[in-house]
């Protein structure tokens, strides 16, 4: 190899390393809007992304991400909101599933918004229900350690033992994930951990859901859900 090579070398690899930490930073703005509860940053978030021309897939998995999170903030107060938001979540992993064929994050994220948006419009939950599923095999048949898509398609079942069961391997492939290089994307383990606790409130065991909050919080310590479940658990 001539040396003129290796300049032009050092500017590929740099700039593959700036796009990563660029969308590394992407995704804790939007996990951080999302643990604080601020749909107004949020937006703002989404919109420093651009329109783009679809051809980046994690443009395309991000745009989807943060409006996942907008349609999850916006559920309680705002239902249209949060069709809205979710039908824009799709559309967007619809982009980023063009683009990267084998992207099992996208189909993942793409299947939880469907199921959320089945969820509020129920008469589009027999086309996208099946849409839904579809993508979640497919994703789990890419990427059957992947801890995000075992966690997405936890919160989205509806059978709460298999729902239980797919968070405890979510739990542990998040733990799995800390030891290697972390990807891109890389959020969920606090998710997984509150999600895991609301799990064991359930079956009524407040020890391990205790236990679940507090790794939840310190992975995530300005997780306002996180932080309400556990005053209601050391309220009594």
């Amino acid at each position: 190899m001539s040396r003129r090579a290796f300049p032009f070398l050092f500017a590929v690899f740099a700039a593959h390393f700036a796009a990563a930490a660029d969308w590394s930073d992407v995704e804790g703005r939007i996990q951080y809007a999302w643990y604080t509860e601020d749909v107004r940053a949020l937006r703002g978030v989404l919109a420093s992304l651009g329109d783009g021309d679809g051809s980046d897939a994690l443009q395309g998995y991000y745009r989807g991400f943060g409006e996942y999170r907008v349609a999850l903030l916006s559920l309680v107060r705002d239902k249209e909101a949060a069709g809205s938001a979710a039908e824009a979540c799709i559309e967007h992993l619809g982009a980023a599933n063009e683009a990267r064929k084998d992207f099992a994050d996208a189909l993942a994220l793409q299947a939880a918004c469907q199921a959320l948006l089945a969820s509020l419009k129920v008469w589009k939950a027999p086309l996208l229900a099946p849409r839904s599923q579809s993508r979640f095999d497919r994703a789990l048949k890419l990427a059957p350690r992947n801890p995000r898509v075992l966690l997405l398609e936890a919160l989205a079942d509806s059978d709460r033992e298999r729902a239980f069961a797919r968070v405890q391997q979510a739990v542990a492939a998040f733990e799995a994930e800390r030891q290697a290089v972390a990807p891109t994307p890389a959020w969920g383990a606090p998710e997984a951990y509150a999600q895991f606790a609301r799990n064991q409130l359930d079956r009524g065991d407040v020890v391990a859901a205790r236990g679940a909050l507090e790794r939840a919080l310190l992975l995530a310590p300005d997780f306002a859900a996180a932080k309400r479940l556990m005053a209601a658990i050391t309220t009594g």
